[in-house]
């Protein structure tokens, strides 16, 4: 199992490094459609969907972010960048609304998916997640490498705390192994980390007690993300939400925490921007 767990690890890598810094902007646009087709796809089975309808989830999503990709290049950052889009603003705000404000009372409520409501929750999730990905790359590649990293330590923190000091559950109903443990040591391990990079990204843009203040919230998003996967697969009775990753699920599987995490950070950057122009 490790041994699979390694070689697709290695595998993953391979493709997505030097395409996160090498491939042309509208390029870079079409593989993450691509892959959010992919992640749709999953949705489709968290429903409860069979083949036919999740094959067809999986390619409206995909067509929708390469046509968004293809008619409006200069607003994900394809072809310059004009990031003041409606449309684009809309998705962050949606995104926004609902891992603040709906995404807590789901998981208070432990709600299961509709298949109606399911097909907008999915859509809510997805497509911002994508346009955050290509336009915080379009800001700079380290940037986007720089959030990635960010939600990896509060992973590994959170389970290296877990596993040295956890005694209490965060949530055990939905997923037994996390504790709060694991959560303060993602909180400090973010805290550490996004201390030093705030020095090289946001030291011009914001203040520092204004930025410890988004690290703690992009670790509550994280954290946020994890378990609200963690509950759909768990309504659907499903252990991972695909093997098309040998050894480490599916692709909802490594992106949970960003599908909160992406979209918040982009409208914040994007954000500081303005206010910095």
């Amino acid at each position: 199992m490790l041994r699979t767990r390694v070689i697709t690890a290695l595998l993953m890598v391979a493709l997505l490094l030097p395409s996160l810094f090498w491939l042309p902007p509208l390029h870079w646009a079409l593989l993450m459609a691509l892959i959010a087709g992919v992640a749709a796809w999953e949705w489709g089975g968290l429903l409860g969907w069979q083949a036919p309808g999740r094959l067809s989830l999986g390619a409206l999503t995909g067509l929708l972010c390469a046509a968004l990709a293809l008619a409006d290049p200069a607003a994900v950052g394809a072809e310059g960048f004009t990031p003041d889009a409606p449309w684009a603003r809309a998705l962050y705000l949606i995104s926004a609304a609902f891992w603040c404000l709906l995404a807590p009372f789901w998981l208070r409520r432990q709600w299961a998916l509709g298949s109606g409501s399911g097909v907008v929750v999915g859509a809510v999730v997805l497509l911002p997640t994508w346009l955050a990905i290509v336009q915080l790359r379009a800001l700079g590649p380290w940037l986007l490498l720089a959030v990635f990293a960010l939600v990896w330590i509060a992973d590994i923190a959170a389970y290296a705390a877990g596993r040295r000091f956890g005694k209490h559950k965060l949530a055990p109903s939905i997923s037994p192994g996390k504790t709060r443990e694991g959560a303060y040591g993602a909180v400090i391990g973010v805290l550490v980390y996004g201390l030093v990079v705030g020095h090289f990204f946001f030291s011009a843009l914001m203040p520092l007690p204004w930025w410890v203040v988004v690290l703690l919230a992009a670790t509550a998003a994280s954290i946020g993300g994890d378990l609200f996967e963690s509950l759909l697969k768990r309504k659907a009775g499903l252990k991972d939400s695909s093997n098309i990753l040998p050894g480490h699920g599916g692709v909802l599987d490594r992106i949970d925490s960003l599908t909160s995490t992406l979209p918040l950070t982009a409208a914040l950057w994007l954000f500081c921007l303005r206010g910095a122009a």
